[in-house]
């Protein structure tokens, strides 16, 4: 069965501008977009870090977000930062790849999504969108033909939980600025 592409033109508005997802590659059924909103402005990991779904072929859930907290389905304790993959999440942890709001998600962050499977990506760029997806990181996607989404915190959520009923999707998600 063919891949289906995946666009979403909604608008939002942020701080008095409206903003359109832009369209940054298309092929084979799969797309890739960017919010054009403008910005102001490795360690190993335990078995006990990664918090495991029942079914391991499936996305975990997020529950709630607010201002620094994610609740995510199947773990006790809220993240701040979080990834969530097909079978599990655990913390994201910007210093085991140098992330910082400046230059943004790493190639190396979303490595571990594709490791367990994601074919769907969701970035959330922060509640205020001020964490960067720089062009190496869509690059990386591009080129090993995953769609992503780069959203808001917010918006991102709602759609991961949307993608996560019925597809292999992983995401990064920044509960602050």
């Amino acid at each position: 069965m063919p891949p289906r592409s995946r666009l979403d033109f909604t608008t939002r508005a942020e701080e008095c501008e409206f903003h359109r997802p832009k369209l940054i590659f298309f092929s084979g059924g799969r797309a890739i977009y960017q919010s054009e909103c403008k910005i102001k402005s490795t360690a190993r990991l335990a078995a006990d870090d990664i918090c495991s779904v029942k079914n391991t072929h499936s996305s975990p859930r997020i529950k709630h977000v607010s201002w620094g907290r994610l609740d995510v389905e199947g773990k006790t304790e809220p993240y701040k930062d979080a990834k969530l993959f097909p079978g599990g999440s655990r913390e994201w942890n910007w210093r085991e790849t140098a992330t910082n709001h400046l230059p943004g998600i790493q190639p190396a962050d979303i490595q571990e999504l594709l490791d367990h499977g994601a074919r769907v990506v969701v970035l959330s760029r922060g509640m205020k969108e001020c964490l960067q997806v720089p062009p190496e990181t869509l690059d990386f996607l591009k080129e090993r033909q995953i769609a992503v989404h780069v959203l808001a915190t917010a918006d991102a959520v709602q759609l991961y939980n949307q993608l996560a009923e019925k597809e292999a999707v992983g995401g990064l998600f920044h509960t602050t600025c």
